[in-house]
């Protein structure tokens, strides 16, 4: 990818979503592949009907008890497959109960709209990968007291719960845990025996051992400290083992399958692959990206056809099948890019230098070649190995400022800095001229991939500033420019190229990617939150969706809040991207295609240096050409040494169906199969699946970094001011979105002393007032010890006062007066001025609000939300 340690790469975007569009961040290429998984929040908004029932009928909590499935490495060897064994066959009942029961169970959960289906887990058919990779801190209170009771000579039970401590997991979607006390590390064991009750600000990992059916809690077993649970890198380190991403150097048998640094291209690979030495190519990259792996060229042919190139760095030829370096690399599956650091999928030798396109050396790559013309019309294709020569490496800010004009060839020849060096003998005319063509290329193709039905939904991302010690200070909304689609639209037409000619030659085995149709309850859903606020939307199809959405977007040109939030609840619908097999049985050809995108056929190309499935990718096309190759000499041989009217078989626009499934064709695949050591069927199957657990681990990699981030800032900010919107409310909970930090959260107003809340059900308003906790204790009767102080839920601001001096906390009760003024301004310097009670409040009102981080050596990282109010009466 394009890459940096401060810019994160999802070709996979999130559409936070991830379709197959590029990040944010990163590289326009990036964008090419949207994951649907809504990362900016962390709360998902519901429809106030459903959050009403929520609110007014609380269901059980049960705790619950993960069985998901475990993924386990595959390597592919050729054609042959090697890996765990699949698992044993389960006796079932026939297959009529089996049915009848099914549609016993569907009944039922249709006569009973309003009641969410709950079961009960009766066996677990493979233990979860997540048993061994458990984060939390150790509850060490409750262990003293337990050993103080001990030591007064009280009568033990045979197993003393004193040799046991509670294990709180920070995942609160996992149960709490027993861990033995003689299972614990010598230090924490020696901590808790001194009675040192720091050890409880100790971020651990632990492992579940063991779950026995008639224990509530499951047993686990401490297996190392990562630090005090508020520091950065201790957080980082958590993460990581969180996600089951390693950190470790790379083994001395990879880096024994690579040459040296002093690596040039042999004259074999000159000799057999394409020289384009001569053309004007480049990459466009963020400023600090070290892994360029993609490069760009575009000549002005006749009668108004362009030839545009996609040079992407031919990462297969270093790594070999079977080699120490595949397994590795297949075993990483993808590079993490965090904020300061990233952790590559290649040893950064390759993926740095030898494989990177390093403007002013030769480097060896897979180029695709389109003639297009100024509409986007393809007219003709070429795809092979080829050597490149980049003569710069250009920034987005470089490339956005010719876009729009800012600079041109003649200011930046005479431009001494700022600007990188040409190489090659080309000059900046050469390259402004490249990248104007390429940016209205880029848009033609845009334009016509909408027109043909493509969706996108860009959810706002946040970027971070960091300061010289690696800490953030700031965080803006990032915006992505011309230059981002420049690339994007390149990248997503290589992929789809890519595809369609693996998919041809190797229908039972080629590696695809599809993103399939949004989830239909919750596009309904979507649907009536669009209707109830006068919008029209059109679901049946993802073009149409888009149109929707673009005439929504016109509608709220003054309202880009709540556009975001109309995008965000676009997004719950959408599911996964997912790497497959065309021969997986389970996986219909209807199914190949992607929703987003609009493409029957879809893979990932361009990003062999941070990507596994890429290399994949590239040997299965190498396969597929050289197959392409010997049909043509065999061609040739039947015609008399000529190739007039040949169709080629895979690499061209057309087709000969014919041709491509005769003797001779199949015949040359299969040899060229064998010699490229492609995986078979079964095998790359589970190779898929593999990849798509180390990706989602990726994407929830970064997601965790970021909020890390956002609670460092806050906690360094201490008080966060912002206007926040309502997106659903009810009787006990509103949930509201604050468009700054692109983050969701919930107020709750329920049982807190000092504050009553009046739910106008007819209205759906919420009308809340501050009232003395005596009144409201005479009032209801009932016991305050149960009720949340009004600070865990509102930020009182001082009301104006005639004696300025006057401006100190007072405690009067519980009523708490902050020293914060009246009027107050955020981080950005807008003032923000706190509500007054009492307050009136539907869904979309704007609210002030005051964030603020909480936990860190105490327990989880969050970020709380308050009201920011005042009040210009005294309670009586």
């Amino acid at each position: 990818m394009k890459g940096s340690t401060n810019s994160s790469p999802s070709e996979d975007q999130d559409i936070s979503v991830t379709t197959d569009l590029p990040d944010s961040g990163s590289k326009g290429k990036n964008a090419v592949d949207v994951e649907y998984s809504v990362s900016i929040t962390n709360c998902a908004p519901v429809s106030e009907d459903e959050l009403h029932k929520i609110n007014c009928n609380l269901s059980d909590k049960i705790p619950n008890q993960e069985a998901s499935g475990r993924v386990d490495y595959i390597h592919a060897n050729g054609h042959s497959y090697s890996g765990v064994d699949p698992l044993g066959e389960t006796c079932y009942p026939e297959r009529s109960d089996v049915l009848d029961s099914v549609e016993r169970l569907c009944q039922l959960v249709v006569s009973m709209p309003s009641k969410r289906p709950t079961g009960k887990v009766v066996a677990i058919i493979e233990p979860s990968s997540r048993r061994g990779t458990v984060v939390g801190f150790l509850n060490a209170k409750c262990w003293f007291n337990k050993m103080k009771v001990s030591r007064k000579g009280t009568n033990l039970t045979p197993h003393s719960s004193c040799d046991y401590i509670n294990l709180i997991p920070s995942d609160p979607k996992l149960p709490k845990m027993i861990v033995p006390v003689i299972s614990l590390p010598t230090d924490i064991k020696k901590r808790l025996e001194d009675g040192d009750a720091s050890v409880e600000t100790e971020l651990v990992s632990a492992r579940i051992d063991c779950w026995a059916e008639e224990s509530l809690l499951p047993q686990a077993c401490v297996v190392r400290t990562f630090g005090r649970g508020g520091e950065v890198e201790a957080r980082i380190a958590a993460i990581l083992f969180e996600n089951a991403i390693s950190s470790a150097e790379f083994s001395h048998e990879s880096l024994a399958c690579l040459p040296d640094d002093a690596w040039q291209v042999p004259q074999t690979e000159l000799a057999c692959r394409k020289d384009i030495r001569n053309l004007c190519v480049f990459t466009v990259d963020p400023s600090t990206a070290t892994d360029l792996d993609d490069a760009l060229s575009v000549e002005r042919m006749s009668n108004g056809i362009y030839r545009v190139g996609v040079h992407i760095a031919d990462v297969s030829y270093f790594v070999q099948p079977d080699t120490a370096l595949d397994t590795e690399a297949q075993a990483r599956s993808t590079s993490v890019y965090m904020l300061k650091r990233k952790l590559s999928m290649l040893p950064p030798l390759l993926s740095e230098n030898l494989g990177s396109l390093i403007p002013g050396v030769d480097r060896l790559t897979y180029s695709i070649f389109w003639d297009i013309d100024v509409s986007g019309n393809v007219f003709d294709r070429w795809v092979g190995r080829t050597v490149i020569r980049s003569c710069c490496k250009l920034s987005y800010e470089h490339a956005q400022d010719m876009v729009e004009g800012r600079i041109n060839a003649n200011s930046l020849n005479n431009c001494e800095s700022g600007f990188p060096h040409l190489y090659g003998g080309f000059g900046w005319h050469d390259v402004f001229q490249s990248v104007t063509m390429l940016h209205e290329i880029s848009k033609a193709l845009k334009e016509q991939r909408f027109n043909s039905g493509a969706l996108r939904l860009d959810n706002a991302k946040i970027v971070f500033s960091l300061d010289a010690f690696g800490d953030p200070y700031a965080c803006n909304l990032c915006e992505r420019n011309d230059a981002n689609y420049l690339v994007e639209e390149l990248m997503l037409l290589a992929n789809s190229t890519a595809g369609e000619i693996i998919s041809r030659a190797f229908p039972d085995s080629a590696l695809l990617r599809r993103h399939p149709t949004p989830n239909t309850r919750k596009l309904k859903e979507f649907e009536v939150f669009c209707r109830k606020h006068g919008f029209e939307l059109d679901t049946s199809s993802s073009g149409s969706l888009n149109r929707s959405l673009e005439k929504i977007r016109e509608k709220l040109k003054d309202d880009s809040v709540f556009y975001d939030i109309l995008i965000n609840y676009a997004t719950k619908p959408m599911q996964l991207a997912k790497y497959f097999c065309t021969g997986d049985v389970t996986v219909g050809e209807d199914d190949w295609g992607h929703f987003a995108l609009a493409v029957p056929l879809y893979t990932h190309f361009t990003s062999p240096l941070r990507r596994y499935p890429d290399i994949l990718v590239h040997r299965t096309l190498t396969a597929a050409i050289e197959a392409e190759q010997e049909h043509m000499k065999h061609q040739r041989k039947l015609n008399n040494g000529t190739l007039e009217g040949y169709v080629r078989c895979f690499t061209g626009m057309n087709t000969n169906e014919l041709e491509s499934r005769s003797e001779e064709t199949l015949n040359a695949l299969s040899t060229a199969a064998v010699k490229y050591r492609l995986p078979s069927t079964e095998a790359l199957s589970n190779v898929a699946s593999y990849c798509n657990v180390k990706k989602s681990a990726c994407r929830q990699v970064k997601d965790a970094i970021d909020r890390l981030y956002m609670w460092v800032l806050l906690r360094n900010k201490e008080i966060f001011l912002s206007e926040a919107r309502v997106l659903s409310i009810g009787p006990r909970f509103m949930s509201i979105y604050i468009q700054k930090l692109a983050i969701e959260r919930r107020i709750f107003y329920d049982e807190v002393d000092g504050l009553i809340a009046e739910w106008l059900d007819s209205t759906s308003t919420l009308v809340l007032n501050y009232v003395h906790h005596n009144h409201k204790r005479a009032q209801r009767g009932t016991n305050m010890s149960r009720y949340k102080a009004l600070e865990e839920v509102a930020l009182m601001a001082a009301p104006y006062r005639s004696e300025p001096e006057s401006d100190v906390s007072q405690n009067d009760g519980d009523f708490i007066l902050s020293s914060l003024p009246l009027d107050c301004a955020n981080s950005s310097g807008l003032e923000i001025v706190p509500s007054v009670f009492p307050l009136t409040l539907r869904a979309l009102s704007t609210i002030p609000v005051a964030l603020h981080a909480v936990g860190g050596d105490d327990g989880p990282l969050d970020i709380a939300a308050r009201l920011y109010v005042t009040s210009y009466f005294r309670p009586t």
